[in-house]
């Protein structure tokens, strides 16, 4: 899974977001250092809704204009999961690797 499909999913795990809600969470969750472009974000949108990962919540318009919020499937967050699980298995084994090399301090 690629970085960008792994913060979209999270964003969308605690509740449903709209595609502004999504890139500033995002923001949030990476601490600034990724930031989506719109046409990126809802290529990606698209995408995972067309693969069972996410959905349309609802809509609402504000100052004339329509947004879309949309959550997760019980597939995405299986997914999520999934990812997760994967990511913790390859950072403990780089933790322990950079354990083994580290220089000893008395």
């Amino acid at each position: 899974m690629r970085e960008p499909t792994f913060l979209i999913l999270t964003a969308l795990a605690d509740s449903p977001r709209h595609g502004y809600g999504i890139v500033q969470e995002i923001s949030a969750l990476s601490d600034g250092r990724v930031s989506l472009l719109t046409g990126t974000l809802y290529t990606a949108l698209d995408r995972l809704t067309a693969e069972g990962l996410i959905e349309p919540d609802h809509e609402e318009e504000v100052d004339g204009r329509v947004r879309r919020y949309y959550r997760l499937t019980a597939e995405g967050l299986a997914a999520l999961t999934a990812e997760t699980a994967r990511l913790r298995q390859l950072t403990t084994a780089a933790e322990a690797r950079l354990r083994a090399v580290r220089p000893r301090t008395v």
